[in-house]
């Protein structure tokens, strides 16, 4: 099992982490914003995720780290 863990005050929502995610694992948060007023990346499946960390490979403000159990 794999945890993503997302700094959300430092994600800019772009989305690229989401569409990168082969598992479906992340998703644009619809009602929250954070500091800079961004819809960040959250984890919805963190179930399905294998560690792949292509989420954090493509997080243009490495907002995102993978840990893998």
């Amino acid at each position: 099992m794999s945890k993503v863990i997302i700094d959300r005050d430092r994600c800019k929502g772009c989305g690229l982490c989401v569409h990168a995610c082969p598992r479906k694992v992340l998703e644009l948060s619809a009602g929250e914003l954070n500091r800079k007023g961004y819809h960040p990346a959250v984890p919805v499946r963190e179930e399905d995720c294998v560690g792949c960390a292509v989420c954090g490979l493509f997080c243009p403000d490495v907002a995102i780290t993978v840990i893998r159990e």
